[in-house]
This record gives structure tokens, sequence and C-alpha cells, in this order.
């Protein structure tokens, strides 16, 4: 079960303003599940994108990028779970741009309009062909108000559908920012399989769209991790429809610019948690905190040391307060000149190390009193300079070993 996590109503998720849903059983991998979902945008909707770092990155992700790149207006995504066409070489391409024409045609636009997202089994033929014969009831089911359903539609291994929402007033108009999003394992940042897709009915330029995506993507999805490995498939997708009336954001100088990025990041913020709490097999939702380092980036280091190592997370799964994994992760972190001496390390709100070693005021019962917690933060105090960074993990239990060993039966 998910830590704290439960499957959104859909009453609460807030329909966008120029974005339809839908979603079709199309047998992409198994029978009698939502495994398709199509997106509807309003004409001169802008889009922005960011992706994966793996260089073996799928085929609807080169794809999508290259739609991206060539300027059109896009007007539809398509999103298929239980295959990921990755590792599938130029047929994996023909496949996927063949899914976003046969999307096109039925809209009346170009295929170049069209983004193609996919998650699933990597190295195995997408069977498109199922997708296209699907694609008339998934658009016979658009709406607006669907996200809950396309939240469904685009899960995998997760247990619960992500999905959550915003409301705020920019120049006098209502806007809405809702999101959805897919994750359990493969996590890591850069991105961090995962596929993200938010939506707003402000106006929004492309250039300012992609940097309130970076922005936001910096602060989440590249803050997670559930077992350390990058996916081929990740994508995070930011849309602006206009259609709430509002005045154009053309770049950060723009007075609602703040507020509209400060709701997009809040989202994306909540959605990469829920990720975490839904970790295949987690029973523990963790927040790594690192204060007082030289730059942010070695602040980084020492975070995902411990959000990595096994021994760490493991640890954690038995409610063990085994506090010299977390030790030799800080220390193996990377930052050749630390002095261990001025490190102070705490686990919730117990001070655990200090002076080098064991903080003479530590009980046993002490720790194991957080570690039993669903919910536990560690602090790490450098005592280096300014910079701080949060980074969200899991424990590692029995049960991610048995998902991943049965993920393709």
């Amino acid at each position: 079960m998910p830590v704290n996590l439960v499957p959104p109503r859909a009453e609460d998720l807030l329909p966008v303003k120029g974005v339809a849903l839908g979603v079709a059983e199309a047998g992409v991998r198994k029978a009698n599940r939502k495994d398709l979902m199509v997106m509807r945008l309003a004409a001169g909707a802008s889009v922005a994108g960011v992706f994966t770092q793996n260089r073996f990155c799928a085929a609807p992700v080169i794809v999508c990028k290259q739609q991206l790149a060539g300027g059109k207006w896009v007007r539809a995504l398509v999103v298929n779970t239980g295959n990921a066409n990755a590792g599938t070489g130029e047929d994996g391409l023909a496949r996927s741009r063949l899914a976003c024409a046969e999307l096109a045609r039925l809209l009346g636009c170009d295929g170049e309009q069209v983004l193609p997202f996919s998650t699933g089994v990597i190295m195995e033929p997408l069977p498109v062909e199922r997708i296209v014969a699907a694609l008339p009831r998934a658009l016979a089911d658009c709406r607006e108000d669907n996200w809950a359903n396309a939240a469904e539609a685009i899960m995998t291994t997760d247990t619960v559908p992500k999905a959550c929402s915003r409301r705020l007033e920019l120049g006098g108009k209502q806007v809405s920012v809702t999101g959805m999003a897919k994750g359990a394992g493969m996590i890591h940042p850069d991105m961090a399989t995962m596929l993200g897709f938010v939506a707003t009915d402000a106006a929004v330029s492309r250039a300012a769209l992609q940097q309130m995506l970076s922005q936001a993507a910096a602060r989440s999805f590249n803050r997670i991790s559930v077992d350390g490995d990058t996916s081929t498939n990740d994508s995070f997708i930011l849309i602006a429809t206009g259609a709430a009336g509002t005045q154009a954001i053309a770049d950060e100088s723009h007075p609602d610019y703040a507020a509209l990025a400060a709701a997009v990041t809040d989202v994306a913020v909540w959605l990469a948690q829920a990720i975490i709490r839904d970790g295949e097999g987690a029973t523990k939702f963790i927040t790594v905190q690192v204060q007082g380092g030289k730059t942010e980036e070695e602040c980084g280091k020492v975070a995902y040391a411990i959000a990595h190592s096994p021994l760490v997370k493991t640890a954690f799964f038995a409610s063990d307060p085994n506090l010299g994994r977390l030790l030799c992760a800080i220390g193996y972190a990377g930052i050749p000149d630390l002095d261990v001496g001025r490190v102070r390390l705490y686990l919730g709100d117990v001070l655990v190390a200090a002076d080098g070693g064991r903080n003479p005021a530590y009980r046993e019962e002490d720790g194991q009193r957080v570690m039993q917690q669903s919910e536990i933060t560690v602090r790490v105090e450098l005592a280096r300079g300014a910079a701080e960074t949060t980074v969200w993990t899991c424990d590692l239990s029995h049960d991610y070993v048995s998902i991943n060993a049965d993920y393709r039966s």
C-alpha cells in the first residue's frame, strides 16, 4: 500500500479549459485495463517538455523532441502503457510516428502536431495496430473533466492514480492548474519510469513555459529516487491553453509569472512526492535534507548517497536505526575535503551524530521511535556554507524485489 496516499477524487480535479482527455482499453499488453489516453488541446496551446537523459531513450521521446523542435502548434498527445517502445530502433520510431499520424488523421491536423508517450516493458515491439484501433474510442471519451480516468490510464506498477489541482487568480481571471503523473519504479532524476503532464488555462509563451517547466522539474521530479535507475521514457510536459482569457505571460518579468510558476511547481512537487509514496513496495516516505554545504551540487551528492543506498533503505524498511550506514553514505558522497568532525546528523528530531561520531546523549530507543514512523526526515548539517537541498526517497522492501522479478509476467 502507498504511504499516506489515497486516489484523487474526480470532483477535486479542476478541468482546464482547452484540454479534453479520453481513455480506452487498447489491450497493449493486457486485456480489460485502461491503457490508452488521448489529450486533445485547443488551437494555439503552448507546450513545453523536459525528458530523460538516458542515452537509450525511447522512440516516443525521440519523436516527441523532434515534434516540439519543429515549432508547429501541438494539437494532441497520445499515451500508452504496457509497452515502452524503447530499445526498438528504427522500427520503434516508425510505430511511434504511425500512432501520431493516425490520431492526426482523426483530428484533421498534421502528424507533427501530435506528441507520443509510452511506458512499460522495454525492447518489445509496440503493438501500434491495437493503439490505432482504439483511438476512436479514446477520442469519443474526451472531455475536460476526465482527469481522474486519465490518471488511471497511464499507470503501470502504480497502485493508485496520481493527480492534483490548484486554482489561482491572474489579472482578475480564475486560472486552473491540474496535473497527473505515473511512476513507482525505475525512478531517479534526469528525469525521475515516470510520465508527468501538467496543464493550465493561463496564456503563456513557449519560451516562458519552458523556463517555468525547467524550474518546476528541478524542484520536483529531479529530486526524487526510488531505486536510482534513470528510465528510458521519462517525460514531463507543461501545457498552457490561454483559454482562461488572461494576459499572455511572455517572460519572467511579467507580473503574473511568479504566481503561476509557483502553482505549477506546487503541483509538480505534489506529484513527485506521490511517486515516492507509491514507490514499488514502499512502506516509508523519507525526506533527506542536507544543509550547510558550499554549493547545492555537493548537498545533492550527500542527499543522493543516502537516498540511493540499498543498505540505508533496507534499514529503514526494518525500522532499524543502523546509523553507521547513514554516516557511511555521507562519507562516500564525493566531498574530498569534508570535515567529518563538523557534520551533524539528525534522525527526525533526534541528534544522532556529532563531532565525528555518535552523539553521547543519543539513545537507541529514540532512534527506534523515529524509524518506526511511516514518514521520516533525515537531516545532515555539513557546516561548510549556506547551500542546501532536499530529496525524497522511500525504503526498499521485499515487495520491491517481488514486483520487479515478476514485471514481465
